[in-house]
């Protein structure tokens, strides 16, 4: 199975046998990878039922939850990566998600759709109504994100926010 752009990204940069928590971890695809192919101790935390179900199914040791909630449940430095991918933009309090994830992680990856990608806003200027692309799946109506931000929305927070970014 192919890994998405971003979380093949993630999985090269998770150093071997070390301890990830992937927060919003849909079906586990990326906590598969982890486990199979760097030997990472992985855990998951998803809030959809199907997806805990499908990432259970592969051995995969995940729990359902909200990230806007329940990242408070886990002590600090438990885990060598915190990883939040596609799920920035879904959290009601983004700040407080990234907070608790930079305690929980020694490091942490984000990854987000950018909403200022080119082929996003030219679909917006000629077709005048919000695109459905390969990384922004579903109608406006149907999406799951409340926060629309770019790369460098992303690169003001953090900075205002006093975080260290490696690489990016």
């Amino acid at each position: 199975m192919t890994l998405r752009p971003d979380l093949a990204i993630i999985a090269d940069h998770v150093a071997e046998g070390s301890r990830a928590l992937d927060v919003g971890c849909g079906d586990g695809a990326l906590m598969a990878e982890l486990r199979d192919r760097r030997g990472a101790d992985v855990r998951g935390l998803e809030i959809d039922p199907a997806n805990v179900s499908a990432a259970v199914a592969r051995g995969l040791s995940v729990v359902q939850g909200d990230a806007d909630t329940d990242l408070a449940y886990y002590p600090d430095g438990a885990f060598d990566y915190a990883i939040l991918s596609q799920t920035l933009q879904t959290a009601r309090a983004p700040d407080r998600v990234l907070s608790e994830l930079l305690r929980i992680g020694a490091r942490a990856f984000v990854s987000f759709p950018n909403f200022a990608y080119w082929r996003v806003r030219w679909s917006l200027l000629w077709n005048g109504r919000m695109p459905v692309t390969q990384g922004l799946p579903v109608s406006w109506y149907e999406t799951e994100n409340i926060h629309h931000l770019t790369i460098d929305d992303f690169r003001d927070f953090v900075a205002g926010a006093g975080v260290t970014v490696e690489r990016e």
